[in-house]
């Protein structure tokens, strides 16, 4: 299974799976080192924010106390307390006018900052309690990983294909809720290779559908990878994210999206050949010679005299080709004529269909030149 690449993705810093590094560098440090500035400096911006709350509602304390002393001495005509704390006054609300800059500032900064593999797994509108997502300890072989995934696509081949048929995310989000054990990656597994069978099939439309779906289900799996959570955790947030998302994540998911679809076709393309290439090699091995060669290649390196001996099965004319030739040369070609069967010696008039194995020739038994004569 492919991974994502993230590196598409223009304004979302979600680059920690990016595998385009050097290869002198150690990728899973860099991203560790990547992953844990990002954090540095999202605890930087939150402590900014946080320092700013507290200062301006201790400034609105202080205006409105001011406020309050100011209302007090205008009732006792107190007029020395009065001047000073109207000029306190003033210098607060300038201050005001300092806070609200700040305010915009910050603001303008959070909307401003990509959104990340942190920031997208984290439901703003829901709470989700969760447990820290932990991996199968026991490395599992190819036979294990094999016979695991047969056994899921038994238990569970049904709802994959129902999921696969989904096209709004609505309808998805509720049935991965219904059916949490198929946020996994054996689903993953079986809707790629569906899709795979779909292009092979010739049915594109159907297999750009499970297209969709297919990257549905790796995008929530990511997310829960990065996180080290369970993956079950991340529907409800990604399915939130998706669906409100900018514009630029939403453009981000199609290019994937498109992405796959080109390689479900490359592959699709590359297994039709696999196949062809294997019924030819079927077939040629069905047609070797009792030397072991085939009779369709040798007849297609023969002179072009031999050939038409061959073809018109006139024995007569093949001897006065082979008299004529060069003894090494005439030995050379009557040996792969032999043992591709063009030739069986003592098998009646010797000549065989062209580009068919002899037959009727006796084990150990072998032509010279002399017996073509």
């Amino acid at each position: 299974m492919s991974t994502i690449n993230y590196s598409k993705w223009d304004h979302i810093e979600v680059s920690d799976d990016e595998d385009d590094t050097h290869p002198n560098i150690d990728t899973p440090s860099l991203f560790r080192w990547r992953h844990q500035a990002r954090l540095e400096r999202m605890e930087q911006q939150k402590q900014e924010k946080e320092t700013f709350e507290q200062q301006y509602t201790s400034h609105q304390q202080k205006v409105q106390e001011i406020k309050r002393k100011l209302q007090e001495s205008e009732e006792s005509a107190a007029a020395a307390n009065l001047e000073s704390l109207k000029a306190e006054l003033t210098e607060m609300e300038r201050q005001e006018r300092e806070f609200k800059k700040k305010e915009e500032e910050i603001k303008k900064k959070e909307r401003l900052t990509p959104w990340n593999i942190d920031t997208l797994c984290h439901d703003g509108k829901s709470k989700t309690i969760v447990n820290t997502y932990k991996k199968e300890e026991k490395e599992l072989t190819e036979e294990e990983r094999a016979a695991k995934q047969a056994e899921f696509n038994k238990q569970h081949k049904v709802n994959m294909k129902k999921f696969g048929m989904f096209s709004k995310y609505d309808d998805s989000q509720e049935f991965l809720l219904q059916h949490p054990e198929l946020v996994c990656e054996e689903t993953a597994n079986y809707l790629v290779l569906w899709c795979i069978d779909l292009e092979i099939e010739e049915k594109h439309a159907l297999m750009e559908q499970v297209s969709h779906q297919t990257i549905v289900m790796q995008f929530i799996l990511e997310l829960a990878k990065q996180m080290e959570l369970d993956p079950r955790s991340c529907i409800k947030p990604f399915f939130t994210r998706i669906k409100q998302a900018q514009k630029e994540y939403q453009d981000a998911f199609n290019d994937e999206l498109s992405g796959f679809k080109e390689r479900i076709r490359t592959r699709a393309k590359q297994k039709i050949e696999e196949a062809i290439k294997e019924h030819e090699e079927e077939e040629r091995q069905k047609r070797l010679g009792p030397g072991g060669l085939d009779p369709v290649e040798v007849f297609e390196s023969l002179p072009d005299t031999m050939k038409a001996c061959f073809e018109s099965k006139d024995i007569e004319q093949l001897q006065q080709v082979v008299l004529e030739m060069p003894k090494a040369e005439a030995e050379y070609h009557m040996k792969r004529c032999v043992d591709s069967g063009l030739w069986v010696p003592g098998g009646g008039s010797g000549v065989q269909e062209t580009g068919a194995p002899g037959e009727g020739q006796e084990e150990g038994e072998e032509e010279t030149y002399e017996d073509a004569q």
